[in-house]
This record gives structure tokens, C-alpha cells and sequence, in this order.
């Protein structure tokens, strides 16, 4: 990992300092680049509510080979973690890989783990289709999101990422605040319940909504139809100032867990980061720059190592918690003071 983080820093110079510790504070208001919207506290907001939540180490039980594996939206999975759709190899992370390159490590390397990789959207082209067409090289194991365009251009980029097969497809409403899409003359909207209904009535598929950050409009996904949600704020990338996802997770884990699948992102770095997550009542994480790091330095075994680390970390946080499984974790092993 060492020597991946390393390469990784090479190439992304400019775009990315590969920092200790990914929270925000050296690239803030770096967008386009891998930093957080204007003063960067969202993306920053996002690794301090986590990390404010501690364990309850307890060691008197025989859990020893804890279970990762989790099914999720219909899909067996080795671990509750996803790669997060992150496109744009040329505008954020320097533009040394290829699209084609980063998006195949990220699909390939989680398929060859067990797990799954999303796909990003974006302008020019190019982007999602590296994603479409590494995802159906994949046998459609992988999920693309598509960003909320008017009407013409999103269905047809659905009716792109039904064709490569995808075993579902995703949504990032969150993209409608990116500067990125409005400094090429081609903003992004959100979109009405009424609008969401008909997305979700001709996606044809599992459906995943991206950038959900307040339970009002959690409620209305499940109104609208949607198999999951992502409690997101992208990374910090749209909107400044906002709580950071483990703050407003519990929240909406309490009025929907159980009625969809609930997944988040947002500061999530190790494999106890991931249980943390769990306890606060996710199915399940996406992680988005530290695979983007682990891509770019070390393509698909880059993306693969990284995985694996995340694995042992989660099963090292599980058996010093006393958690037998994914789908058995407790908000008690949290620390309440």
C-alpha cells in the first residue's frame, strides 16, 4: 500500500497530495482536483463525525473468523463496502491514467474481490462510456450512476447502462450542485417526486438514489419507488457547510431501515470506519478518493490491496467489538458517555 500511495502521488501531483490522512484540509476548494466545495468544511465535516464516534472494545466471547459477507440489493457480496462513482481522470486527478485504465482497475479489482465498483457520469463523453463499456466487459458487475440531465439525455443514458447489462443503476442527485457541469455550460437539475416516480418506473432495474441527506427526502425515495438510497453530501463537493453523513444517518437509519437498502459515504477510510457506519445503522458504504488513490497508483491490484485491507481491518474491529457478522452489528458497540 506504501508503494501504491507513493505512485499515486506522483501521478496525481497538482490534483491530489495523497495526504496521511484524507480529510479535506489540504486541498480545500480544490474543485475541479479532489478537494471539498469552497471552504471545504463539508468534505472535512464528513471524516470529523466519524471519527467522533469511538468503540466499546469487548473481548470476553468467542468470536474469532467474524462473517463481512452482506446481500445487498439482490447481490452477494464479500464485504459491505462499494467503490463510489468517481469519473474525470483528466480534470481531477491529473490525467496521467486514461478514463478506460482507472475505470477497469476500479470494476475489475472489486469483481476480483467479491465485491462491486460504480461508475461515474460527466462531460465529455468518454466518461460514462469507460464506465458503460468496463462494466460490460464485466458481464454488467458493476453499477453506473447517471447524473440528473433533462429529460432526452437521462433516458438515454439509462437506456445505455440497461444495454451493458448493469446489475443496477444509480442516480447521484447530489451532482446537481457541481461546478464542474456548470463551468461547461451543462448543469444538472434536481428532480420533483413526480419526476423521480417515472425515473424509477422506466429504469427497468434496481434502482439507488444518491445524495439523500435529510429524512424528508429518504421518505420520498421509498415514495417514489427506489430499491436504495446513498445518504451523501459528494464528498462535500456540491454544497458548503453541510453536517457530515454519519451525523444524519442515524436519523434517517431510524425512520427506513428495513423498508430499502440505506448505504453511505462521506469520510469513510478504514475497515473500522466501514463497522462504524453499520452501527449507525447503514447496510452498507461506498468509498470514493481512497480507491480513486489506490486506481491511480496501483490499477486493478492497486484496488484489490486496498480491499483487502479494508477487510482485515473490519474483521479486526469486529472481533475486538464481540460482532459476529455484518448483518448482526449493534449501535452498542459504540460508546456512549
Amino acid at each position: 500500500m506504501k508503494d501504491i500511495r507513493k505512485h499515486a502521488r506522483d501521478l496525481m501531483s497538482g490534483y491530489c497530495r495523497v495526504c496521511p490522512v484524507c480529510n479535506g484540509k489540504a486541498c480545500a476548494g480544490e474543485v475541479p482536483g479532489m478537494g471539498g466545495l469552497g471552504t471545504g468544511s463539508a468534505f472535512m465535516a464528513n471524516v470529523a463525525a466519524l471519527a467522533r464516534y469511538t468503540f466499546n472494545m469487548r473481548l470476553v466471547h468467542e468470536i474469532s473468523e467474524p462473517d463481512t459477507r452482506v446481500s445487498l440489493l439482490g447481490l452477494d457480496l464479500s464485504l459491505p463496502v462499494l467503490a463510489a462513482p468517481i469519473g474525470g481522470v483528466s480534470f481531477n486527478m491529473g490525467g496521467k491514467r486514461t478514463e478506460e485504465e482507472y475505470i477497469t482497475a476500479i470494476i475489475d479489482g472489486c469483481r476480483q474481490c467479491g465485491t462491486i465498483g460504480c461508475t461515474g457520469d460527466g462531460v465529455p463523453p468518454f466518461i460514462h462510456e469507460a464506465g458503460f463499456a468496463a462494466i460490460s466487459r464485466a458481464q454488467g458487475w458493476g453499477i453506473p450512476f447517471i447524473k440528473p440531465w433533462e429529460d432526452k439525455e437521462l433516458y438515454d443514458k439509462l437506456a445505455k447502462a440497461r444495454d451493458c447489462g448493469a446489475v443496477a443503476i444509480g442516480m447521484d442527485i447530489d451532482a446537481a450542485g457541481l461546478i464542474t457541469l456548470r463551468k461547461m455550460g451543462r448543469p444538472v437539475t434536481p428532480k420533483s417526486l413526480d419526476a423521480l416516480r417515472q425515473i424509477v418506473a422506466k429504469v427497468g432495474t434496481k434502482f439507488i438514489l444518491k445524495g439523500v441527506m435529510t429524512v424528508q427526502d429518504a421518505e420520498m425515495a421509498l415514495e417514489a419507488g427506489t430499491d436504495a438510497i446513498v445518504v451523501s453530501n459528494h464528498g462535500g463537493r456540491v454544497l458548503d457547510h453541510t453536517p457530515g453523513t454519519a451525523e444524519v444517518l442515524p436519523g434517517i437509519a431510524g425512520r427506513l431501515k428495513g423498508k430499502m437498502d440505506i448505504l453511505v459515504d462521506g469520510g469513510v477510510r478504514t475497515g473500522a470506519d466501514v463497522l462504524k457506519m453499520l452501527a449507525l445503522g447503514a447496510d452498507a458504504v461506498l468509498i470514493g478518493r481512497p480507491f480513486s488513490i489506490c486506481a491511480m497508483g496501483g490499477l486493478t491490484d492497486g484496488v484489490a490491496a486496498f480491499i483487502e485491507s479494508l477487510r482485515t481491518e473490519l474483521m479486526q474491529a469486529m472481533v475486538m467489538t464481540g460482532t459476529p457478522s455484518v448483518d448482526k452489528v449493534s449501535d452498542r458497540i459504540l460508546y456512549r458517555s
